[in-house]
């Protein structure tokens, strides 16, 4: 089992930054693809980014966050970490990271991860 609990979120102004937390506990936090998700208001949840799990692998984001979010990880603090540079408007809704099952590649689609946190609301005003 692995409990996810993200943390970070706020309110920013346009243009602003944030950085989100994701404090991973339970077992083989370092085998496991980490990714971030979101989902407004009315919408569907949508992929954000992902970290796998191996070092060999690379991360991967949606375009609408490309060069503007940044995913990592830290496995002996058991996080993953989302940084969100030059926020817009149309990046509010609640975010959610989400762990994948030990040793699988990472990938955009929500049901290939097993473990969810409770989420975190980001809210960017213009």
């Amino acid at each position: 089992q692995v409990q996810l609990v993200e943390s970070g979120g706020g309110l920013v102004q346009a243009g602003g930054s944030l950085r989100l937390s994701c404090a991973a506990s339970g077992r083989a936090f370092s085998a496991r693809s980490v990714g971030w998700f979101r989902q407004a208001p009315g919408k569907e949840r949508v992929f954000v980014a992902t970290i796998p799990w191996n070092t060999g692998s690379t991360t991967t984001y949606a375009d609408s966050v490309k060069g503007r979010f940044t995913i990592s990880r830290d496995n002996a603090k058991q996080t993953v970490f989302l940084q969100m540079n030059s926020l817009k408007p149309e990046d509010t809704a609640v975010y959610y990271c989400a762990a994948a099952a030990s040793y699988t590649q990472p990938n955009a689609a929500v049901n290939s991860y097993a473990y969810w946190g409770q989420g975190t609301q980001v809210t960017v005003s213009s």
